[in-house]
C-alpha cells in the first residue's frame, strides 16, 4: 500500500514538475517572441519566469530529488569504519534537522509577512488580482518541511539498521571508457 502511495506521489509529482517546466518554457518563448518580433517586450513574461523557476528548483528538491541524486564528497566517510559511519550519519542528520526546524518556525513568519506584498506584473489569469508574494515563496516552506521529515525518517532508519553501506567500494564515473 504504502509504495502505490510513494509510486502515485512521484508519478504525479513528476507531472507537476513537467507542467511547471513547459510553463517556463513557453513563457521564455512567449518573452522572446514579444522582444524580437514585436518589438514590445511583454513586462509579466520576466517575472512569471522567475516565478516559475523558483518553484521548479524547490518543488523538485522537495518531491522529486534523492539523496542519491547529490553530489558527495564521502572520502573520509567512505574510508571510516561502520562505527565512525554510524557516528557520523546521525551527526549529520541531526544536524539538518535541528539546524533547518531552528529556521521553520522564521522562514514561515517571512513567508506570512510576504502576504502584503504581491508581483509587481503577473496577475491571476481568472480574477485579474496580482499574486501575493507569500503564494509565490510558500514552497519554500513547503521545501523545509520535506526536508526536515526526510531526514527525521533517514535517521530513524540508520538507529534501526545502521548506516547504508550500499556503495561501499564503488566508483562511479560520469566518463565511460
Amino acid at each position: 500500500m504504502i509504495n502505490l502511495i510513494q509510486k502515485y506521489f512521484n508519478q504525479t509529482s513528476k507531472i507537476i514538475a513537467a507542467t511547471l517546466l513547459a510553463a517556463l518554457f513557453l513563457t521564455f518563448l512567449l518573452q522572446i517572441f514579444s522582444r524580437y518580433v514585436l518589438n514590445s517586450p511583454f513586462g509579466w513574461t520576466l517575472e512569471l519566469c522567475r516565478i516559475l523557476w523558483v518553484w521548479i528548483v524547490f518543488f523538485c528538491c522537495a518531491c522529486l530529488v534523492q539523496e542519491k541524486d547529490h553530489v558527495k564528497f564521502n572520502l573520509i566517510y567512505s574510508a571510516s569504519s561502520n562505527k565512525a559511519k554510524f557516528i557520523m550519519s546521525i551527526i549529520s542528520c541531526l544536524a539538518i534537522i535541528i539546524i533547518m526546524g531552528w529556521a521553520l518556525l522564521p522562514t514561515v513568519d517571512y513567508i506570512d509577512w510576504m502576504k502584503m506584498r504581491k508581483t509587481s506584473t503577473v496577475r491571476f489569469p481568472i480574477t485579474g488580482e496580482k499574486i501575493k508574494l507569500s503564494y509565490v515563496f510558500s514552497i519554500y516552506g513547503i521545501f523545509m518541511i520535506s526536508l526536515i521529515a526526510n531526514y527525521i525518517w533517514k535517521l530513524k532508519k540508520i538507529i534501526q539498521k545502521g548506516p547504508d553501506n550500499s556503495d561501499q567500494n564503488k566508483l562511479r564515473s560520469v566518463v565511460r571508457y
